[in-house]
């Protein structure tokens, strides 16, 4: 069986994904490299109706979905759903299915989880065709221990197919409660970060997230955000979908409206970060950076706050550009960044140590090779000389989740 631990910390972690806070957690976490004790998996709820509706598969999706957002917003880890969607591939599974028990476990070992959440729904009337607003749901969530192969508590909720998403927030609650007492915030201040959602606009977000199409996706959430202005979830989406595009000015409009109780709201500063940014709002960027790094102290987010204070000459640049670099000599961009802030203090000497170690790094880098050149001619900043001006070298993946897997097995060291 695959350690998913040990597998992020490879592909997430290599040259020190997190600056100094690896450092200072990688060793208390070797012992239990391959022990899954905080992480979760959500598989979406099986259709009960399945035989005669399978076109309400995406209820069991969007309760998977809301659980998984709503685990990760309170700190608890949780498997992506990309790594379960694999999974379900490998073990030729199809979602709204009903599993078995025996396969419910399968699918939860094949993960590294440490615990598994599943459960079913059922629609009054389904069967026969007659669904509507008005039809009784009720929603079933249960917990299995897969390190000791225990059942926990069994979590429920009815009302009519209208209130889904208050029902599914209050099944997310009552399993973030059971998970993470601690961590979890009363029922009021959860469901206040939380406001209600249209159905109709839960619906086309997920038929969106599960489509594989971008055309699809991108008419899927921008209909869940006509039907519902306030729903954070297609927003996000919106403007990620944008920022891959490098449509900057309309990323930046979709994620502002990205509210602080979705788990993707670090990401999102982040990334509208970069949006400001490349608008030439270096103020406002640098004022997001900052944000997001008191929070999840990430080299990308250390070196694009350095690239936003450079662009206002600020001393303050070079120190968070150094962070990035102590947190991952391995990228010889951080390396760039590093020399460039030197280079613009006319500290020729000491960029050119750093120019080279991006070229033993990477020695097809002509930018860097040029900047070298420049350190040995002592050639330092000329106002509107474009080959020299506005260098800086930005990063744009945001990689929490494997810094939140390593908090969530310090907690549960600290614990024992």
């Amino acid at each position: 069986m695959r350690c998913i631990l040990k597998r992020d910390i490879n592909r997430k972690f290599t040259g020190n994904r997190v600056g100094l806070y690896t450092v200072l957690l990688v060793p208390l976490l070797l012992a239990p490299l391959c022990r899954a004790a905080d992480t979760i998996a959500v598989i979406p709820l099986f259709n009960l109706n399945e035989a005669k509706s399978p076109n309400l598969d995406w209820i069991g999706e969007s309760v998977a979905e809301t659980v998984h957002e709503s685990l990760s917003s309170v700190g608890v880890l949780v498997l992506d759903r990309e790594d379960r969607e694999e999974v379900y591939r490998r073990l030729t599974l199809r979602t709204g299915v009903v599993l078995t028990r025996a396969s419910v476990i399968k699918i939860g070992q094949a993960l590294d989880a440490g615990q598994i959440i599943f459960g079913e729904f059922h629609v009054d009337g389904a069967e026969l065709g007659q669904t509507n607003g008005k039809s009784k749901l009720t929603l079933t969530a249960r917990i299995v221990d897969l390190r000791h192969f225990s059942s926990g508590e069994t979590f429920s909720q009815e009302g009519p197919l209208e209130t889904l998403s208050q029902m599914e927030t209050k099944l997310a609650w009552m399993v973030a409660r059971q998970i993470s007492p601690e961590g979890t915030p009363s029922e009021e201040a959860f469901f206040r970060d939380r406001p209600p959602v249209k159905v109709e606009a839960v619906e086309s977000y997920i038929r969106g997230l599960i489509s594989t199409n971008d055309d699809q996706k991108t008419k899927f959430f921008t209909q869940a955000v006509k039907l519902d202005d306030q729903y954070s979830a297609p927003n996000f989406q919106l403007g990620r979908m944008a920022f891959l595009r490098k449509d900057y000015k309309p990323a930046a409009q979709w994620l502002m409206k990205v509210s602080k109780g979705d788990s993707h709201y670090l990401e999102a500063a982040f990334l509208r970060g970069i949006c400001l940014y490349q608008a030439g709002d270096f103020d406002s960027a640098a004022n997001l950076f900052r944000m997001v790094s008191a929070e999840v102290p990430l080299n990308e987010v250390f070196n694009n706050l350095g690239a936003a204070l450079s662009r206002k000459n600020d001393p303050a640049a070079g120190e968070n550009f150094s962070k990035a670099l102590e947190g991952d000599g391995a990228d010889p961009d951080y390396w760039f960044n590093v020399g460039y802030s030197l280079w613009k203090q006319g500290q020729f000497a000491l960029a050119a140590e750093k120019f080279r170690a991006v070229l033993d790094r990477s020695p097809g880098d002509q930018e860097a090779t040029s900047m070298l050149g420049r350190c040995i001619k002592m050639d330092g900043p000329r106002a509107g000389d474009s080959r020299s001006e506005g260098r800086e070298r930005i990063k744009t993946a945001f990689e929490d989740s494997a810094y939140r897997q390593l908090k969530a097995e310090l907690r549960t060291k600290q614990s024992q």
